[in-house]
């Protein structure tokens, strides 16, 4: 017995159903469509094997591209040879995408079916599926749906930025809109400046130079030669402007009031600033296509080839139409109408619109008609399809288009088509590498200018954020310094009294000097004296170095123990110790004598 099993596709994850009852739901059609509806009849059909869920957005994403493509993902691939049994005859697989069921065939070898009972079985399947499946709810799951269809169809219209062909047939379609609006409302400046001014619509016949005088002159009563140069700046002429100077002065039109005159000129601006739009309009088609399309549009123009694309809906279609197709695009509806009265078809369509063709002679403008499509498929397939595009192939097709034409009218041989397209081939690579080295260092400087826009912008941040706290932490670190000096004060002296070796930090000997002082008030008298000699002793322990001789060592140690005497000593001790000093003085100079 064959069993019947069904792989259901959601947006949470992959469900594998096993079906009851194969042989009684195959016949009875009408019978499947009624359980299918009722939920408790549904689960007495189907049942739940197994589900697999996706781990993220992205992991769904991935899986619904390779089921519209028709691969077969390596989490389908671990469903279906985990829970399908290992006897692959005896199973039969229902799916709803014939192309992943070819796909699941060839690749795991299960039989595969599609349509007919199989289809309603995933309808109710996909009625009751929040049920079949423990804790989904039929709100996570319509979120679901909807996150990965935004996901999916993000994913389809993602293309390179640069390369869009949308802009290029919005762009296209509003630069003929505007020269119809233009032309209408220039005619519509001639008719009402005309009344006031009707010879200028004889010499001027440029429609937005027509408005710019209108806009200027105004009353032509107005116009002196002072205005002169001005004209010719406008007119770029110097013959035209003396004409309308002379023909202002002769005019046979009629007067005109201020208000009239204001709502003229106040028209004429809009036309003008519609003109100037035009202009900048086109120059951005120009850039556009030099991006998305180089090659078409150096064969055939950057007009005519945004008008291709636009009539064939992107740049894909075109490239995807036969040469046949693409030589009578917008001719539609004459072709259609020699099909059904059996006359001539037509020859060309959008493409009579590049010079090739005007310049050709009558019995030629067919065939090259037809030469022209051809290369116009070509190039339009190779900027589709090209990762870097460059204008180097359009160049080599219109010369060749060009070396046609010659042949037509001459009779000189043109190159093969194979020599010339070895040639392009070799300088598209020079311009490819050309290319990608620029922008490699665009993308350089970018980011460099990146980084550092970031620096400062985290240097402001930070000093604007951290001017407190270093007030704080200087006014901590200035305690922290008394701190360390006084617990250095009592092992140096204590380290000079005993060993003669320790001379340099002297200076912190000052520190406890003076504390001794002012801890006993009653030697304030006798240390008063002695302060000046402990700094010299200090001082001339900083100028010594510890080479110095040991006599020189020995004297400064008994100074400063003299010093340490007095100071430690009271009054009477120190007057004592000054009267034997001068006794011993006097003894050693009456034995010299």
């Amino acid at each position: 017995m064959v069993l019947l099993h069904v792989l259901f596709e959601h947006a949470v994850g992959y469900a594998l159903l096993a079906l009851k009852e194969v042989e009684e739901i195959s016949l009875l059609l009408p019978q499947v469509e009624e359980c299918v509806l009722n939920l408790g009849k549904f689960h007495n059909i189907v049942r739940l094997v197994a589900f697999c869920p996706f781990s993220s957005s992205q992991v769904a994403l991935e899986n619904a591209n390779a089921v519209s493509e028709g691969v077969v993902h390596e989490d389908l691939r671990l469903l279906l040879e985990t829970y399908l049994p290992s006897k692959k005859k005896k199973v039969l697989l229902g799916v709803g995408d014939p192309k992943i069921g070819a796909a699941i065939q060839e690749e795991l070898g299960y039989n595969c079916q599609t349509g007919g009972v199989i289809a309603e079985i995933l309808r109710g399947v996909r009625l009751h599926f929040h049920n079949l499946v423990k804790g989904l709810t039929d709100v996570s799951a319509c979120k679901a749906q909807l996150g990965l269809g935004h996901s999916y169809s993000r994913a389809k219209v993602k293309f390179n930025v640069n390369r869009v062909d949308n802009m290029i047939i919005q762009s296209i379609s509003l630069l003929d809109q505007l020269d119809k609006d233009i032309n209408t409302f220039s005619m519509r400046v001639r008719e009402w400046y005309g009344y006031h001014f009707p010879e200028l619509v004889k010499i001027i016949n440029d429609n937005a130079t027509y408005c710019r005088l209108a806009q200027f002159i105004g009353n032509r009563k107005e116009l002196n030669e002072e205005k002169l140069e001005k004209l010719e700046e406008l007119t770029m002429d110097g013959a035209k402007a003396k004409a309308i100077l002379d023909a202002s002065r002769s005019s046979m039109g009629m007067d005109i009031s201020a208000i009239d005159l204001i709502n003229i000129e106040s028209f004429s601006s809009r036309v003008v600033s519609l003109s100037e739009y035009r202009q900048s309009l086109h120059t951005y088609l120009r850039s556009k296509m030099s991006q998305v399309a180089p090659s078409l549009s150096a064969l055939i123009g950057e007009a005519v080839g945004a008008r291709l694309i636009a009539h064939a809906g992107s740049l894909t279609n075109l490239a995807k139409y036969p040469a046949s197709t693409v030589q009578i695009l917008g001719a539609e509806k004459a072709l259609f109408r020699a099909l059904k009265t059996r006359g001539n078809t037509p020859k060309y369509g959008l493409i009579f619109h590049s010079t090739f063709i005007g310049r050709a002679a009558a019995k030629n403008k067919g065939r090259i008609s037809r030469y022209l499509a051809n290369k116009c498929s070509i190039a339009s397939r190779i900027d589709c399809f090209s990762e870097v595009p460059t204008s180097v192939f359009g160049e080599k097709l219109r010369e060749q288009v060009e070396e046609r034409l010659s042949f037509y009218e001459t009779g000189e041989i043109p190159r093969k088509n194979l020599d010339v397209m070895k040639e392009a081939v070799v300088q598209a690579e020079e311009a490819a590498a050309e290319i990608t080295r620029k922008l490699e260092k665009q993308e350089k400087k970018r980011l460099k200018k990146e980084k550092k826009r970031l620096a400062a912008l985290a240097l402001a941040s930070s000093e604007n954020n951290s001017s407190t706290p270093e007030e704080c932490e200087e006014t901590c670190e200035k305690p922290k310094k008394k701190k360390k000096q006084k617990p250095q004060e009592v092992p140096q002296e204590n380290g000079m009294e005993d060993s003669p070796v320790v001379l340099p930090k002297p200076k912190k000997k000052k520190a406890f000097s003076k504390e001794e002082l002012v801890s006993d008030p009653e030697e304030e008298a006798s240390g008063s004296t002695s302060l000046p000699k402990r700094k010299k002793s200090s001082k001339e322990e900083m100028v010594n170095e510890p080479e110095d001789t040991g006599k020189k060592c020995v004297s400064k140690k008994r100074k400063f123990s003299s010093t340490e005497e007095l100071i430690s000593s009271g009054p009477e001790e120190a007057s004592g110790s000054k009267s034997s000093a001068k006794k011993k003085k006097k003894s050693q100079k009456a034995s010299q004598e």
